[in-house]
């Protein structure tokens, strides 16, 4: 069954830099395209104690969506400013999806959220009043020694697939991570397959690649050689038709968790 609610049209550059391979020209669209991105479940302000985690349930995500295009952060709950997340430095289509991030935990109208900027890793609090709060059980788990990625929600196994991944000398870098967007590739049979997620992560190794970040997504390719194998620069290949069904049929919500385990 579908389960997808919200519409965003692509249009321009996609982002995804570190996984185009050297020889190749970063891909661009002069054609907009839509893209179907599912929406996490909305609920109340939970009231943990001071010092909890996001939520008791350990299958259960909060995720917070800026009500603006940017978002102050702060060092701590009350306390002295860290940045400013703005959504035009951060996503590939600023006006047309939203701002969010993966709750980490929550202390009365203060949340600590993970950033989608550098270092990989980053965290911060935001005021409840600058967000909206929603939930998800849907995660991804992406096992680098086994080259496999598997789609949860809650403890049901929804998917399984084998990957591709970054080489050594360009890596896959492992952590706790979200799904900051989702783009439709102007050629679904070209570099990226029909379908790129663009993660909050970005390469360890490189500061930018073919004119952009160098951001790493999970996308579909036009290589099947790739799975099981360490053969990109940073961004998990997965096959074309599991990128659709990710999209298309499982539903998987701007927010979710992506954890990847190290080699």
């Amino acid at each position: 069954m579908r389960r997808i609610v919200a519409l965003f049209t692509v249009v321009g550059a996609l982002a995804l830099s570190a996984c185009t391979p050297a020889a190749e020209p970063s891909p661009a669209t002069s054609a907009s395209s839509t893209v179907a991105a599912a929406a996490p479940t909305e609920t109340a302000t939970p009231e943990p104690s001071p010092s909890a985690t996001a939520s008791e349930d350990s299958t259960l995500s909060y995720i917070a969506t800026a009500r603006g295009t940017k978002v102050t952060v702060l060092k701590k709950p009350d306390g002295a400013k860290k940045t400013v997340v703005k959504a035009a430095d951060v996503l590939t289509v600023p006006d047309q999806t939203p701002l969010t991030f993966l709750v980490k935990q929550i202390q009365g109208s203060w949340l600590e959220v993970y950033l989608p900027i550098r270092p990989n890793g980053s965290t911060g609090w935001v005021s409840a009043d600058d967000v909206s709060l929603a939930a998800t059980h849907m995660s991804i788990e992406i096992d680098m020694e086994a080259y496999e990625l598997i789609v949860w929600d809650g403890e049901d196994e929804v998917l399984t697939t084998e990957i591709g991944l970054g080489t050594d000398e360009l890596p896959t870098p492992g952590g706790v991570y979200y799904v900051r967007e989702l783009l439709q590739p102007p050629d679904p049979d070209g570099l990226y397959g029909p379908y790129a997620y663009g993660l909050s992560g970005y390469s360890p190794v490189l500061d930018e690649f073919a004119g952009g970040d160098a951001v790493i997504g999970l996308h579909g390719t036009n290589d099947p050689d790739s799975f099981g194998k360490s053969i990109s620069h940073g961004c998990i290949r997965v096959p074309n038709d599991v990128i659709t069904e990710m999209v298309e049929e499982i539903g998987i919500p701007l927010g979710t968790p992506v954890h990847i385990d190290e080699a």
